[in-house]
């Protein structure tokens, strides 16, 4: 009968596990961004050039200046070199600082839910923290992360952000995470009212029954 939740167990644990190897090996610079993230981008001496401006859904950034700057969809670096080019139109070699901000939605027992635009170096439970932290009703032992896969698909994995030698706390968000913080389970909520449900529902039923009986 204890089958199940320990493959589910399992299943988290080798996500996780997966998720933090490949977070180990990635860095900002290898950043893809997608629309809906943001840039921040900051110009020297053009306050009007600078700014934290979104991703378009055709990769551009959505402010008449930069229209024609595509941001989304490649490398960092490319993304980059394509707003140094556009700046150089005004003036020679540009000074400039263009950083990246994924979306991430963080929910559930927290003090803020809300959508960020953050850095992509932080981590899970920075982003959790950022929102106000866990509330003393959740369990961030067993916090969720949804996030999808470059195939499209979304996998989901359990986080225990309380727990600094869990690998897994340390790994760094990515684009389009939802991060929940579930509630914690309560013994005469999640337990004792549904037996009690079911002792009143079976003794309901034979109450139907002696009733029957006693008719026929």
């Amino acid at each position: 009968m204890r089958i199940l939740p320990v493959l589910t167990l399992l299943a988290c644990a080798t996500l996780a596990a997966s998720a933090v190897a490949q977070e180990t090996e990635s860095t900002p610079q290898q950043v893809v961004l997608t629309p809906g993230d943001s840039v921040r981008i900051v110009v020297w001496r053009k306050p009007e050039f600078s700014g934290d401006f979104v991703v378009a859904p055709d990769g551009s950034i959505t402010h008449p200046l930069y229209r024609t700057v595509r941001v989304g969809g490649v490398p960092y670096a490319t993304a980059e070199a394509n707003l140094r080019r556009f700046l150089g139109g005004f003036e020679e070699n540009p000074q400039f600082v263009m950083e990246p901000l994924v979306r991430v939605a963080v929910s559930g027992e927290v003090g803020r839910a809300q959508l960020f635009a953050i850095r992509p170096e932080t981590t899970i439970g920075e982003a959790v923290a950022r929102a106000g932290g866990a509330r003393e009703e959740g369990a961030p032992s067993r916090t969720r992360v949804l996030r999808l896969t470059p195939s499209g698909s979304q996998e989901q994995f359990v986080v225990d952000i309380t727990n600094p030698q869990d690998g897994a706390a340390n790994m760094r968000v990515r684009s389009g995470d939802q991060i929940i913080v579930p509630t914690k389970k309560s013994f005469f909520k999640d337990v004792l009212l549904p037996t009690l449900g079911v002792i009143g529902s079976i003794a309901s039923l034979g109450l139907l029954i002696d009733r029957y009986s006693r008719n026929n």
